[in-house]
């Protein structure tokens, strides 16, 4: 028994992280005396559905195989895929079977966190949009959250644990309980203890909902901090009314008192839809459940070939595959031993060989691509 109902990293190192069929699946074959030499595939639909995600955990899936004597070959990380494998596996089946649920979970959840913060952040492209939502999942998984976050774009993240394992640092000025520990009526020696308190590099963001009008307080927000960076509107879904109308009325009076300098940040149950219908009259964007709260991406494991034969389950592909990319974004997929479409792009590239890691992981890296790739098959277009 432990503290805190967290499986630990020598247990997924180790295959303890498994489903228990898998060991009984360890011990039939080993009964009887198989071992076969197989290709597996990583795989949420087996054909194009123009519904594309973002690979992402990558970078766990690598260290979770390193040291095994197999082969890995995956799309880089930050593609977007719609069909197809996104992660290859050659090898004798036992030296990998054990792998294969904590595998699907390092891929799956972190894809569809990253598939949600490209949306998020492909809604307001030239705004700043921050990471707040690791307070709505469990603390062992927030730099999942955080760094997948990242691969899909955000501008930045709020755990501070997260951030030090990422190598990330975490950002954020102040909550609605640090305000309401201050009193109603104390919000301006609220703003001020945050101002006198906090390292200069802290943008100076005022909180400004707590208690009063909006606009009140952001005029006394601005007001009372000198230089402040930016008043934050979180207001509680339940007295929101018109949030558009809300946050243009914080922007003309703050102009018409002198503080055009002064920015407006929004947060507080955004997605999408609601981002593209503020990013005219807000600065920058905090979103929390929409990309924290994502819903794994379906992969599956599956053997195509044993022994240099073709083989899968019913309503599965047979055959090592590749996938491809063409000029026009199309995402194509075919048997790997053939030649592939005339100007497309093979996607699939080394990751483990002969159980060595053969690729670097670079956040920024995998955001670009993201991106790019993003523009090029036309996803989060309106």
């Amino acid at each position: 028994m432990t503290a805190f109902d967290v499986v630990s990293p020598e247990a997924i190192a180790e295959g303890r992280a498994t489903d228990a069929y898998f060991d009984r699946t360890v011990e039939s074959l080993s009964h009887a005396g198989r071992n076969p030499h197989v290709v597996a595939e990583v795989t949420a639909d087996q054909f194009p559905t123009g519904e594309f995600e973002v690979l992402a955990g990558l970078k766990d899936a690598a260290h979770l195989l390193e040291g095994l004597d197999v082969d890995v070959a995956a799309l880089p990380e930050g593609q977007l895929f719609d069909g197809g494998p996104v992660c290859r596996i050659e090898g004798r089946y036992l030296d990998f079977a054990v792998y294969e649920t904590a595998l699907l979970g390092f891929l799956s959840h972190a894809s569809a966190v990253a598939t949600k913060a490209l949306e998020a952040k492909l809604a307001a492209p030239d705004s700043q949009v921050l990471s707040f939502g690791t307070r709505h999942v469990h603390p062992s998984i927030a730099a999942m959250v955080e760094r997948s976050a990242l691969i899909g774009g955000m501008d930045g993240i709020s755990n501070v644990a997260g951030g030090e394992v990422i190598g990330r640092e975490a950002g954020g000025t102040m909550p609605h309980a640090m305000m309401i520990a201050f009193g109603r009526g104390e919000q301006a020696e609220a703003w001020r203890a945050f101002d006198e308190a906090v390292a200069p590099d802290v943008p100076r963001i005022a909180l400004c909902d707590t208690y009063e009008d909006e606009v009140q307080e952001s005029i006394r927000a601005a007001e009372t901090i000198p230089d402040l960076d930016g008043v934050r509107i979180d207001t509680t879904g339940s007295r929101r009314g018109d949030f558009r109308h809300i946050l243009r009325e914080v922007r003309w009076e703050l102009d018409a008192r002198g503080h055009a300098d002064v920015d407006i940040f929004a947060s507080g149950g955004l997605g999408p839809a609601a981002i593209r219908d503020l990013r005219d009259v807000a600065d920058g964007f905090g979103v929390g459940s929409y990309v924290s709260n994502a819903d794994p991406v379906d992969f599956a494991l599956d053997i195509v070939e044993v022994e240099g034969e073709p083989a899968a389950k019913r309503g599965k592909l047979s055959g090592t595959k590749e996938v491809y990319r063409t000029a026009d974004g199309g995402h194509h997929v075919g048997l790997a031993d053939r030649e592939g479409p005339a100007d497309g792009e093979a996607l699939m590239e080394p990751l483990i060989e002969d159980g060595e890691i053969v690729r670097s992981f670079d956040i920024d890296a995998a955001a670009t691509r993201a991106r790019e790739d993003a523009a090029l098959v036309g996803f989060g277009e309106e």
